[in-house]
């Protein structure tokens, strides 16, 4: 990713911030977040690389109908900024779902997530491989339980399997070269933490999967890629 396209992608991403710092002022329930951590990617069998990431993630209820027995509509966002672009994909995702909640206390919905990740390009024997951008539809069962003085300490887990991605923007693409095919991919993610009312600190650990078919589209497998991402942070209610 080149200079102006990491400006490009950062100007987006902080217009996404701006409006979603306008949607939590009129949302019910809302969260706003930042975390800091360690992300760890590897490409096929290259090199795994490790470096800082900070994510800032939000989320807040448009419909509250659990008085009349039904779920809270919710809708929200992630942006994943790694400290070093070269190595590690710059994401941003939107989502929105039911969550359903029995005795506010054990919650459990779904989260029906559009997710961008612009993945780096790895140079191998002198010569550089340009990766796809990959666009993610991803459907994350989600469940969360509060436990604990008031309710105040909670744990979420998240898991998903991956589809097959859409692929744009590369070098490979305008070289008429066909998109991977998916073999099998998924995600999980664990987060825990405690609310001490107008704020909140949480750590969370993140594993996502993807392996694609070896074949000319995939050369040497490396659009195969896993990532580990541990972070911890704060948050805001409003």
């Amino acid at each position: 990713m080149n200079f102006g396209q990491r400006l490009i992608v950062r100007l987006s991403f902080s217009l996404i911030a701006a409006l979603f710092l306008v949607f939590t002022a009129a949302a019910q329930n809302a969260t706003l977040g930042v975390d800091v951590g360690e992300i760890s990617d590897r490409f096929g069998a290259l090199t795994r690389n490790t470096d800082a990431v900070a994510m800032i993630d939000g989320q807040g209820t448009i419909f509250d109908w659990t008085k009349g027995g039904g779920p809270d509509i919710v809708v929200g966002g992630e942006i994943r900024l790694p400290s070093d672009t070269s190595t590690h994909a710059t994401e941003f995702a939107g989502f929105a779902g039911p969550e359903f909640w029995l005795r506010g206390r054990f919650m459990v919905g779904l989260h029906v997530t559009a997710r961008k990740a612009y993945l780096p390009s790895s140079e191998i024997n002198g010569m550089f491989f340009e990766r796809d951008r990959m666009l993610l539809l991803e459907l994350p069962v989600v469940a969360e339980y509060k436990f604990g003085p008031s309710r105040h300490a909670f744990i979420e887990a998240q898991g998903t399997p991956e589809f097959s991605p859409h692929f744009s923007g590369s070098a490979a693409v305008q070289e008429g070269l066909f998109t991977p095919i998916l073999d099998k991919g998924y995600a999980f993610r664990g987060t825990g933490g405690y609310n001490f009312g107008r704020w909140y600190a949480k750590a969370g650990y993140e594993l996502r999967s993807f392996k694609f078919t070896n074949n000319a589209n995939n050369p040497n497998n490396l659009y195969n890629w896993r990532t580990n991402v541990f972070t911890a942070g704060v948050g805001f209610t409003f």
